[in-house]
């Protein structure tokens, strides 16, 4: 039988207002509510993992051939060398389920008893039903509770705080979380500034209560700044600006960026995200064996690194073969992270993002 839940009213801080004025409205929606929903002791963790990635390859030497642009100047303003697209007939649901497979099969879990699924994604299928609920049905999750979460690149973690929540409160035992992505169908390819930057793929995790002499997640922390929504998005394909024949060839419905501003903010969020998760964990820079930030700009990692003293050789980078998979970044780099042994059972790892929204995130997590 399907399974449904009831979060109850403390996970709405505040009634919904129509409207509001954003020099001076305030809604306490995030952490603070995810904390309210489920407070416990119970320690969750990471069971297994998954990625997909298509088979297409776009390498900057065929962008070359499309825009005014060359391998050097990507490469060195991004440090992407390829990204993969995915076919015509591919969706984002088709890269979430495959990617979700492999993260169930690792963790020895049936998709029978699996009981949530959580698609993080801003490419969904369709806009409604949810992208999860094509996973449910194509995985076979029966009784699975499935929604979609958008928060841009940092949906993954956003899906691991939500699923941690519900497992340490006893909603539910188990959780398949998903962060899948089809930019190439929501990319201007007319653009230099955004096209050579994104790709598509999908990376998973399930998510459990850890047994003894497991590790499990230490600490995780979660942010949105909502007055600077201009700097990244997709502004049309919404209720806002539909898509018209009027505006069709205007591309409304693809990403367009502030790329400095971006990278400032990115920098800045990401630094105090991850030491903030790693001072609540009780660690020090040197307790971390792993840092896996969102694969977006290496000028940004090489930053972040820095600024949290951690070596190079201690943070995962896959950016030069996926570039900007959005919500799977960090899903894809923690599971071939750790299908490669760049860490072991019982190492500390820190995971960052930071996406559209402004949205941002950091996860402590001990293997």
């Amino acid at each position: 039988m399907p399974r449904s839940i009831f979060i109850g009213e403390s996970f709405f801080c505040s009634p919904p207002t129509r409207n509001p004025p954003h020099e001076n409205f305030r809604l306490p929606i995030g952490i603070n509510c995810l904390h309210a929903v489920a407070m416990s002791d119970t320690a969750v963790t990471i069971a297994g993992t998954g990625s997909y990635v298509p088979e297409k390859i776009l390498t900057n030497a065929e962008l070359e051939k499309r825009i005014e642009t060359s391998d050097e100047w990507i490469t060195t303003r991004t440090g992407i060398k390829e990204r993969r697209i995915a076919a015509d007939d591919e969706f984002t649901s088709h890269m979430a389920t495959k990617a979700g497979l492999r993260a169930l099969e690792q963790a020895h879990l049936a998709p029978e008893d699996v009981e949530l699924i959580i698609v993080a994604t801003i490419t969904p299928d369709t806009l409604t039903p949810a992208t999860a609920c094509y996973v449910q049905e194509n995985i076979g999750a029966r009784r699975a509770i499935a929604f979609d979460i958008s928060a841009a690149c940092s949906g993954f973690l956003y899906a691991m705080e939500i699923a941690r929540k519900l497992i340490a409160g006893g909603t539910v035992h188990n959780a398949l979380i998903i962060g899948a992505e089809k930019l190439s169908a929501f990319v201007n390819w007319n653009d230099r500034g955004t096209c050579i930057l994104f790709g598509d793929g999908a990376g998973a995790a399930v998510l459990r209560k850890s047994q003894p002499g497991e590790g499990h997640i230490l600490a995780m922390d979660l942010g949105t700044d909502g007055s600077l929504t201009h700097l990244l998005n997709i502004p049309g394909g919404g209720s806002a600006r539909p898509i018209t024949a009027e505006n069709a060839d205007e591309h409304l419905a693809t990403l367009a960026m502030l790329g400095k501003e971006v990278f400032k903010h990115a920098v800045n969020r990401m630094k105090s995200a991850a030491e903030t998760v790693i001072t609540r964990a009780g660690l020090q820079a040197e307790d971390i064996a792993c840092v896996i930030p969102h694969q977006a700009n290496l000028r940004i990692i090489d930053a972040i690194a820095d600024r949290l003293s951690v070596p190079n050789e201690k943070v995962f980078v896959n950016l030069h073969k996926y570039g900007n998979t959005s919500a799977a970044a960090v899903a894809i780099a923690l599971d071939e992270a750790h299908r490669s042994g760049a860490f072991k059972r019982g190492d500390n790892i820190v995971l960052v993002v930071f996406g559209a929204g402004l949205t941002w995130a950091a996860a402590a997590i001990e293997w």
